[in-house]
């Protein structure tokens, strides 16, 4: 008995209308990059495993994707460590390879490994699949595309206004008004915790605020305090917890908390010059704000950092985000190169779109056409203008197989294509063809010059 096929947990099969849809969104998307002055490039879909370990934190090395060695990779494993039963010092042993977990990393590889060939600052895009081994759930899966772009080797503020920019005109182009582009700045951050004199719990006091939305007030305070911040120290931040305003309320608000920090009142001054820059060329549809939970992937961010929320009709997580890392080519030997990028969430975003409605009804696959098959003799004729419909530019398909008309026009009804051409002996002897849309039944008979002209 045949094994009922199927695909691992949090992957997918794409329909030929999925992928057309997917297709405009990237193809938008691409026209965004390339507009702003982003070049294409490609890494491989795997990696050397030191090349992504330790990049991502404790949990982001949990959800690498290994490949094991080819071979007898248990044969070269020492007796010791496979006796020892440590994961850990095993894997070393038999995997030297993994499935790339997101391109910013192998970027940084890249521009290590070309630094000689390119000139700086360099401006990339890449729109290729990646993967990690999480918890499948909607919006998030174990294999997706990411479509991120960025600058390296320049620290101006210009590239930040640039991508929120950027943001805004391809939301506008797909159609999503009223993204709300988030912004804070990691300096923000490290100027609170200073304040609080909490800078050696950092991380611990960003992790906690940046659930403010989902556990509340009391619940992050809680958990500040069981990370050993104290309860004075906390007090000292109270404004965070209601943090209301205008964009420019809100900065002034952090003048104030940050004054006796040089670097909070940097990140300050920086965020203020993007807004500012950015309120002077003016947005199309998306809404700016501030929000100083944001903390995103701290570990490599320095200073700028995005989100993007989908509109408030939509309950979605972030549909993009990114930021500025002042040193990730150091991590491969190549120090001082500053980079900042964004990342569009291609799946999401589909999500959005199809909840909105908002894919344009010319997003499809199927064909414009469909050629009838009335017999040997009859195609012969009609191969001909096929041909001549598909070279210049109309999609064109005929059906393969002799069958009843009824059958044929069922076919072609299922698959959405709007018209049908049909070739009789009366059409032969007079070199015409009969033109006929589906939805209204009209009937046309046409040379192949009107043919074409109707069609094209």
């Amino acid at each position: 008995m045949a094994k009922k096929p199927g695909i691992p947990k949090g992957t997918r099969d794409f329909s030929p209308s999925e992928v057309a849809r997917r297709q405009y969104i990237m193809q938008t998307i691409r026209h965004g990059f390339e507009k702003f002055g982003f070049h294409p490039i490609e890494t491989p879909s795997f990696e050397n495993l030191d090349t992504l370990l330790g990049k991502y934190g404790e949990e982001g090395d949990r959800l690498i994707f290994k490949i094991l060695n080819s071979g007898d990779y248990l044969g070269k494993v020492d007796e010791t460590v496979y006796e020892s039963k440590n994961s850990l010092k095993l894997t070393n042993q038999i995997s030297e390879k993994a499935l790339r977990y997101d391109l910013t990393v192998p970027f940084a590889r890249y521009v290590v490994m070309h630094q000689n060939d390119i000139d700086f600052p360099f401006k990339r895009y890449q729109m290729q699949p990646v993967w990690r081994a999480d918890r499948p759930q909607k919006g998030r899966y174990r294999e997706f595309y990411q479509c991120d772009a960025d600058v390296i080797g320049s620290k101006s503020l210009w590239q930040e206004v640039e991508f929120v920019t950027l943001y805004d005109r391809v939301f506008t182009a797909l159609g999503i008004k009223g993204v709300t582009i988030k912004l804070n700045n990691r300096k923000i951050l490290s100027g609170i915790a200073e304040v609080i004199g909490a800078s050696d719990k950092l991380i611990d006091f960003t992790v906690a605020l940046d659930k403010l939305d989902k556990i509340g007030e009391e619940g992050v305070k809680a958990e500040m305090i069981e990370k050993g911040i104290d309860a004075a120290a906390i007090d000292k931040v109270q404004l965070l917890f209601n943090f209301t305003g205008s964009f420019e309320e809100k900065l002034e608000k952090l003048r104030v908390l940050l004054a006796s920090s040089e670097e909070g009142m940097k990140g300050v001054e920086e965020l203020a010059f993007v807004v500012n820059e950015v309120e002077k060329i003016g947005l199309e549809t998306a809404i700016l704000n501030l929000d100083v939970t944001l903390a995103r992937g701290l570990n490599y961010y320095t200073g700028a950092i995005f989100e993007i929320g989908a509109p408030e009709t939509v309950k979605l997580g972030s549909i993009g985000g990114g930021g500025r890392y002042d040193d990730l080519t150091g991590i491969f030997g190549l120090k001082d190169m500053s980079g900042v990028g964004i990342s569009f969430g291609l799946d999401r975003i589909y999500l959005v779109m199809e909840e909105l409605n908002l894919f344009p009804e010319t997003v499809s696959t199927a064909s414009k056409v469909m050629f009838l098959n009335m017999g040997e003799e009859e195609m012969s004729y009609g191969m001909q203008a096929v041909m001549k419909l598909r070279d210049a530019g109309v999609r064109t398909e005929i059906y393969p197989d002799k069958a009843k008309v009824g059958k044929q026009f069922q076919f072609a009804d299922k698959k959405g294509i709007p018209f049908t051409v049909l070739v009789g002996s009366q059409e032969m002897a007079d070199q015409k063809f009969t033109l006929k849309e589906l939805a209204s039944g009209e009937q046309t008979v046409l040379s192949l010059e009107e043919l074409i002209a109707k069609l094209k």
